[in-house]
C-alpha cells in the first residue's frame, strides 16, 4: 500500500477532494493521511499531489503488519495478558514486575 501524509492545510483539501473522486484507490482515509491501493493511478495520483504541494506530502510505501511473524511471542502474550488485567488503571510497568513478560524499558530497546 501507499501512505500519503499531508502537512498543509491545501494539501488536506486536495487529498481530500482525490479521495472522494477515487473512492476506488483509497483503502483508507485517515484525515491528514489515507492509504492507497498499490496501483499504478494510486501512484500517479500520490505523485500528482506531491507536484502540487511540494514538502507538504511525504508518500511512503507499506507493508501490512503480520504480528506473527514480526512480533516475538513474548510481546504478543504480554498484549494479551495486560488488557485482561484485573485491575485497569494498573500501568504496564507494575503489572510486568516479577512475571516473565518484557518490561517497557526492554521492549523500548529492541526493534522488530
Amino acid at each position: 500500500m501507499l501512505l500519503v501524509v499531508t502537512y498543509s492545510q491545501a494539501a488536506r483539501t486536495t487529498l481530500r477532494n482525490i479521495c472522494r473522486s477515487h473512492e476506488d484507490v483509497v483503502v483508507r482515509r485517515l484525515g491528514r493521511a489515507a492509504l492507497f491501493d498499490e496501483t499504478e493511478l494510486a501512484a500517479f495520483l500520490a505523485l500528482r499531489l506531491r507536484e502540487k504541494h511540494d514538502a507538504d506530502v511525504q508518500i511512503e510505501r507499506t507493508a501490512p503488519f503480520n504480528e506473527f511473524t514480526t512480533v516475538p511471542e513474548s510481546v504478543r502474550e504480554a498484549a494479551e495478558a495486560y488488557e485482561a488485567r484485573d485491575s485497569p488503571a494498573t500501568p504496564y510497568s507494575k503489572f510486568a514486575t516479577g512475571t516473565d513478560y518484557p518490561s517497557a524499558s526492554e521492549m523500548r530497546d529492541r526493534e522488530l
